[in-house]
Formats: structure tokens, C-alpha cells, sequence
């Protein structure tokens, strides 16, 4: 069963001096977003989120970065809504960054047309979601402090 809560995964690279983020068009909605979906019962957010980030990639990797940003998202939004009753208004999305290297090959799921990698002002202007945007801010700022 869906758990209560949502993950939210930004994948980067660096090049050079640079870092490049990744984003997804989302085939449903034609819009750009990070990595995204639930939790399953019995799974702490860091394995939905690495999870997730498989079934979404094909990428496994063991190091995620939790970021301190959260957001909650309308609980309408999810098919479980009608699961978890009527007095479940929203859920919380945790996030997470996750480093990739040129070696890694993304393989995307049915979820998403296309992604990109881009540097942080491109990403920030075609992330369709606040909560995209502020969780891409601040992996964006732990990247510049060396804060990982």
C-alpha cells in the first residue's frame, strides 16, 4: 500500500567547474520535474526515494543526499487519496539529491518523455513546481559550500 508520503530526487553531475542538474518532462503533463513518487508501506524515505530512483532511471546508487527542504503536496493528487480517508489533506515530500558521473546512462521509465541535464538557472526556470525549485536551490548551495 502507498505510505504518506512523497519523495522528490534531483540527480547532478559535475563537468569540469560546472554542475549540471538533471530534469524530466513528465509525459502526462508536459512539464519539467525532478524525479518524483511515493513511499510504499514499510519503507523509510530513503528507500522509497532510492527505489524510485531506479525504477525511474535504471540508476542504482547508495549515496543520496538529504536535503533539509520538505513541502507537502495536496493529497487529492494521489490515487490513495480515496485510501487513506477523507481527513488526509496533504502528504509530505521529502528530498533528496543523488550524484551521477558521465558513466551512468538514465534509461527513463514510461513517466517521463525526455530529460536533460542543464546548468542551476536553466533548471530553475523550467521546474514547474515551487518545491522542485527550492529543494534544486538548496542541493545547489551544498554543492557551492562543499556542504554534501
Amino acid at each position: 500500500m502507498r505510505a504518506k508520503y512523497q519523495v522528490l530526487i534531483i540527480p547532478f553531475r559535475r563537468e569540469g567547474n560546472n554542475v549540471k542538474f538533471g530534469i524530466f518532462k513528465r509525459d502526462d503533463m508536459n512539464v519539467y520535474q525532478a524525479i518524483a513518487g511515493g513511499g510504499e508501506e514499510g519503507e523509510t524515505a530513503l528507500e522509497s526515494a532510492k527505489r524510485e530512483f531506479f525504477e525511474e532511471t535504471g540508476i542504482t546508487k547508495e549515496k543520496f543526499i538529504k536535503l533539509d527542504s520538505m513541502s507537502t503536496v495536496p493529497a487529492c493528487f494521489f490515487s490513495a487519496c480515496k485510501v487513506w480517508g477523507p481527513k488526509t489533506y496533504v502528504v509530505t515530500e521529502y528530498a533528496f539529491g543523488v550524484e551521477l558521473t558521465k558513466k551512468d546512462k538514465v534509461n527513463l521509465s514510461s513517466e517521463h518523455k525526455s530529460f536533460k541535464f542543464v546548468d542551476y538557472e536553466t533548471a530553475e526556470k523550467k521546474l514547474e513546481w515551487d518545491s522542485n525549485r527550492t529543494a534544486l536551490y538548496e542541493l545547489n548551495e551544498r554543492i557551492k559550500n562543499n556542504d554534501l
